[in-house]
This record gives C-alpha cells, structure tokens and sequence, in this order.
C-alpha cells in the first residue's frame, strides 16, 4: 500500500468505464511514453487471463484532477482496484507480467 491512512475509491463516474467484477487494473498513461505501450499489452493479458479483472487506460493528460487527487507522478503508473473500487496497491513503472498476478492476489 503506499502509507495513505484515507482509503482510495475510484467508481466507474471517475474511470469513464465499468469496474471489473473481482479486480480492475487502472494504467495512468501518457501519449509518448514508451513503456505505457508495452504496460498496456501486460494488463490486457493478464485481464484475459484472469476472469472478472479489466484493465482500464487513462489518458493523465486529459485527466489533471484526478491525477492530482491520486498524486500520480508519472507514467506509467498502475493502480490494482478491488471488487468495490478501493486501491489495493499501486506502482510506477512498466509492471512484469508475474508482479501484476501477485497484486491481484490482494485485490481478490
């Protein structure tokens, strides 16, 4: 967890897509950032994979105030959200496949 002591809830109004039924994987991306392209093909598999989890892509630069309410830094970031939206865990960075399934495992 990254230290909050205020849990983070995220509903599909703020996501502009539907939460997964056990588990949603929230990619904060960016229009030049390499390793968002390479992001996206880990979370799309690993959503095919396992059923009930979504992978859902936010374009930060259209999204500031959530951005900043989230206190995201960079791009790639990942949020890992519960079946009620709630941030379990979260990363900065291009994800290995094996390191997404293991947060899941918090998240379901």
């Amino acid at each position: 967890m990254d230290g909050r002591t205020q849990p983070q809830r995220l509903d599909a109004a703020q996501l502009g897509a539907e939460l997964g039924e056990r588990a949603t994987l929230v990619q904060f991306s960016s229009a030049f950032c390499q390793p968002c392209r390479a992001t996206r093909r880990t979370l799309d598999e690993v959503a095919g994979m396992v059923d009930g989890v979504v992978h859902v892509e936010i374009d930060a630069e259209s999204h500031l105030d959530l951005v900043r309410r989230l206190d995201i830094t960079g791009t790639p970031t990942v949020l890992v959200l519960d079946a009620g939206g709630e941030v379990v865990r979260r990363a900065s960075g291009q994800p290995r496949t094996v390191d997404v399934v293991a947060a899941l495992g918090h998240a379901i």
